[in-house]
C-alpha cells in the first residue's frame, strides 16, 4: 500500500466530508484503510487548526457517536467562481443600461461602507483612524501591512484583493476604494500600485492634509 504524506490524507478527509457530509472516524476509518488511530490524530490537528468541528449525534442502539464536518472557514478552501458571476451579471446590466449603472453600483458600495465604518473613525487620531483602516481591510481578506512614517504620513499594502477579478475590468471599483480611503480618513490617499492592474501589490500612500 502507498504511503499517503500528512497533507494529502488532510487533503482526502476534507473531500470526502465535502461531498458525504460529516462523518465519524470510524466511517473514514474504512474509507481511507489506514488506522483509527492515524484517522484521530488527523482528526485532532485538523479540529485545532479550524478546519473540522464536532458534534455528537444519537445513534438508534449505543452510546452518541461523535461525527464530523467542515467548518465555514473548511468550506473558503475549495473553488467557488463567484468573481465569474458578478462579472457576467455586470456585463449584462452595463449592455442593458450603460456601464454608467455599473459605476453607480460602486459608488453606492462605497456610500454603504463609508456609512458602516465611519463610526470606528469617530474621534480617533489620524494614526488610529490609519491603523483602523488597515484593521478592517485585513478583516475583509486584503492581507494588509501598514508602515508608518512618523504620525502623519502610512504606507498601507495589499497582499490581496478579493474582489481583483472584478476591478480590473470595471476600474471604478479601485477609484471609489480610494475615495472611502480618502473620506474615511479625511486624509490625501494616493495609490501606486495595483492588484487589478498586475502590480504584485495594492500600495497606498496615505498622508494627512496639512
Amino acid at each position: 500500500m502507498n504511503q499517503k504524506s500528512d497533507l494529502s490524507t488532510r487533503d482526502q478527509i476534507l473531500q470526502m466530508m465535502k461531498t458525504s457530509g460529516p462523518l465519524s472516524a470510524k466511517e473514514i476509518t474504512d474509507r481511507l484503510q489506514i488506522t483509527e488511530m492515524a484517522v484521530r490524530r488527523h482528526l485532532g490537528t485538523m479540529e485545532r487548526d479550524g478546519l473540522i468541528e464536532s458534534k455528537m449525534v444519537r445513534q438508534t442502539l449505543g452510546r452518541p457517536t461523535a461525527v464530523y464536518g467542515l467548518t465555514e472557514f473548511a468550506e473558503n478552501l475549495f473553488p467557488k467562481n463567484y468573481h465569474t458571476l458578478t462579472l457576467d451579471l455586470l456585463g449584462e446590466l452595463a449592455e442593458e443600461t450603460g456601464e454608467e449603472s455599473v459605476n453607480r453600483l460602486f459608488e453606492r458600495r462605497r456610500d454603504k461602507l463609508k456609512h458602516q465604518y465611519e463610526a470606528d473613525m469617530k474621534d480617533k487620531s489620524f494614526a488610529d483612524k490609519v491603523r483602523r483602516l488597515a484593521e478592517i481591510q485585513n478583516d475583509n481578506g486584503y492581507m494588509t501591512e501598514l508602515e508608518s512614517h512618523g504620525e502623519d504620513e502610512f504606507i498601507l499594502k495589499e497582499h490581496n484583493c478579493p474582489i481583483s477579478q472584478i476591478a480590473g475590468r470595471y476600474n471604478h471599483a479601485c477609484n471609489c476604494e480610494l475615495n472611502l480611503f480618502e473620506s474615511l480618513l479625511d486624509a490625501d490617499v494616493e495609490r501606486t500600485e495595483c492588484l487589478a492592474q498586475n502590480d504584485r501589490r495594492c500600495l497606498y500612500i496615505i498622508r494627512k492634509h496639512k
